[in-house]
């Protein structure tokens, strides 16, 4: 017997929400790896309208949002999810009656793990989504794992540990969308996982300021240019690179100003210094590749390297993942018949019925929670 979930997924770079249609085993929790492995009936992506783009990016930005501005945005943003699931079940001929419920993470404004009060926040009404689809919601996954003294993030990884772990080879699945994180699979071992640091935030946030482009399709802007060694230094000298899992990190760290503090600390501008658009842009990707292949090097030095998210589809950062990560197999995860672009929105519809099922979806051993928890808070119709 199998039920059907939608996923739906709105990352760190803004893009717009993912939604899927998944079917999932309802059997026990103990059947097979490849009996539980969900099935992608359909799938959407629908962009952000540019105004609430721009509204979600400024309250990232700007740490005093009025409380007006953040309740506009999260009915907002409730409103354009369930636009999404609409569309996604009229394409597919299916009636909401027939979805068991919604996971959705939301939308992140803020993450703050450290410090004496750790904290949350995604945008994204979950009363408001099922009062308008009909369908129950499960959401807020976030915050039961930082009760517990754990990162709140990455989540993803206790999917991967569940669905693309191999028996005997060890494989590393890295979700390379806003902010990179990696799953390390290794037989016989539990699963370890955390954010490795910047990917397509810093990539599109340069790309938009200086090329008025929404991303560097394939990194071909990027590979126009050459690497500036001084700069990827100074920018690997960050203090996130060198703290030890776990740990989790998003746009309140890592965004356009954080590469104009490095280019001025670096000596990269200023009178009598003229460095390329494109070098910067080529830069930022191999500190990409780098952090990804530094933190893959730490715990493991041979096995398959399944790539998912946006940087599936960068073939210039798979290329220099290829060249920093000898031994390994890069592919994506197209090979285990999950599309790059619908993991982490089909991780969400698996969480959301493992919560109804009141079974756990958070792994300590990746967020420094003290134990395993049923995530989220259940939002009936």
């Amino acid at each position: 017997m199998a039920e059907l979930f939608v996923g739906l997924m709105s990352g760190t770079s803004l893009d717009g929400v993912d939604a899927v249609l998944v079917e999932i085993s309802a059997g026990p929790d103990k059947e097979s790896r490849e009996s539980r492995k969900p099935r992608i009936v359909h799938a959407v992506a629908l962009p952000y309208p540019a105004d609430l783009k721009a509204a979600v990016l400024a309250v990232c930005r700007d740490q005093a949002a009025p409380l007006r501005v953040l309740g506009r945005i999260d009915v907002e943003l409730a409103r354009w999810y369930s636009r999404a699931v609409q569309q996604l079940l009229d394409e597919v001929g299916v009636a909401a009656s027939s979805v068991r419920a919604i996971g959705s993470h939301g939308q992140t404004v803020h993450h703050e793990p450290g410090g004496d009060a750790p904290f949350t926040m995604q945008l994204g009404d979950p009363n408001l989504l099922a009062a308008h689809t009909g369908i129950t919601v499960v959401a807020d996954f976030r915050r039961r794992d930082m009760a517990l003294g754990g990162q709140g993030a990455p989540l993803a990884p206790g999917f991967h540990d569940a669905v693309f772990r191999h028996p005997a080879r060890c494989r590393v699945v890295l979700n390379c969308g806003g902010i990179a994180n990696i799953s390390v699979l290794a037989p016989g071992r539990e699963c370890i996982g955390y954010d490795t640091g910047p990917a397509n935030i810093l990539l599109d946030a340069w790309m938009q300021a200086r090329a008025g482009l929404p991303f560097d399709k394939n990194g071909t802007w990027a590979m126009q240019g050459h690497v500036h060694t001084a700069l990827l230094d100074r920018m690997r000298s960050d203090p996130y690179f060198a703290l030890p899992p776990p740990k989790s990190t998003g746009r309140e760290h890592f965004n356009l100003a954080w590469i104009e503090g490095q280019l001025d600390a670096a000596g990269a501008v200023g009178p009598g210094t003229t460095l390329p658009d494109a070098d910067v842009q080529r830069t930022l990707l191999e500190l990409t590749a780098a952090t990804v292949a530094d933190a893959i090097a730490r715990h493991a030095g041979s096995g398959d390297l399944l790539v998912a998210g946006g940087g599936a589809y960068n073939t210039a950062l798979l290329a220099r993942l290829r060249a920093l990560c000898p031994g390994w197999v890069v592919d994506t995860t197209a090979s285990q018949g999950i599309p790059p672009e619908h993991v982490e929105a089909t991780a969400f519809a698996v969480f959301a019925q493992r919560t109804l099922h009141g079974l756990t979806g958070n792994l300590p051993s990746v967020t420094g929670a003290s134990r395993r928890c049923v995530l989220g808070g259940i939002y009936p119709p």
